[in-house]
């Protein structure tokens, strides 16, 4: 069974507005969850809690972006690490449900995205990466634009057990 994984997508890491191509990123985001909830796939929002960041347990900047259908019932994974398993029970909530492949979408590509798609392909999962539905902000050495574009690139190239899929949102939607 596949899930969607959305990761990080929170208002205090979207605050600053810097954040590449978000209004098309949450869209295309939305469009995995349409179909996610229409084929009754598992979904899991996974939000990093912070002291630092304004991504304080409960506070405004930690909640989920508005723009983006999330809805109570939806299934929460919290997280204080870069990599989504590290320190919670993400893997054993999909052994739970029975997941052996993953729909990887979300913020930040560099950090949290690029750490929880080497976790997940280490662990033998089968990750498709929406190439298209992460994002970054543009840091000092590189533009956000050529950051996402690089790791789509080394994500797609990874020696794993299960090669790493990286495609559009349009794709992952005709395979679902």
């Amino acid at each position: 069974m596949k899930a969607l994984l959305v990761i990080d997508m929170q208002k205090a890491l979207f605050a600053a507005g810097n954040r590449y191509d978000a209004a098309g990123v949450i869209s295309r985001i939305n469009s995995l969850i349409e179909r996610a909830r229409a084929k009754n796939l598992p979904l899991i929002f996974i939000r990093h809690n912070s002291e630092d960041d304004g991504l304080q347990q409960n506070s405004d900047g930690w909640q989920i972006l508005d723009e983006l259908d999330f809805r109570p019932g939806d299934l929460i994974m919290e997280k204080s690490n870069c990599d989504s398993f590290c320190q919670t029970e993400l893997s054993q909530m999909l052994d739970e449900i029975n997941v052996k492949e993953l729909i990887i979408t979300g913020c930040c590509t560099d950090f949290c995205i690029d750490t929880t798609v080497r976790q997940a392909a280490s662990m033998g999962y089968k990750v498709h990466v929406a190439s298209d539905a992460h994002t970054t902000a543009s840091k000092p050495y590189l533009d956000a634009e050529t950051i996402i574009k690089h790791h789509n690139f080394v994500w797609s190239e990874l020696y794993a057990p299960i090669l790493v899929r990286v495609e559009p949102t349009a794709t992952i939607l005709n395979e679902l």
